[in-house]
């Protein structure tokens, strides 16, 4: 008898224990990087040098 008992309350246990079953797995979300535009990089040192050419021209 009390093997029966010791048998029913392991699977009492053991039914709560997986009653809330497998979880949904997590997925890290992509990381998206934007390129930049070539013209990006250049068009700032060619309005400083236009600014330094309109200067130099205007003495």
């Amino acid at each position: 008898m009390k093997k029966l008992a010791l048998a029913a309350a392991v699977s009492l246990t053991a039914s709560t224990a997986f009653a809330g079953g497998m979880a949904e797995p997590v997925m890290e979300p992509e990381v998206v990087v934007q390129k930049s535009s070539s013209s990006g990089g250049i068009v700032v040192p060619l309005l400083l040098l236009l600014v330094v050419a309109a200067a130099v021209a205007s003495n």
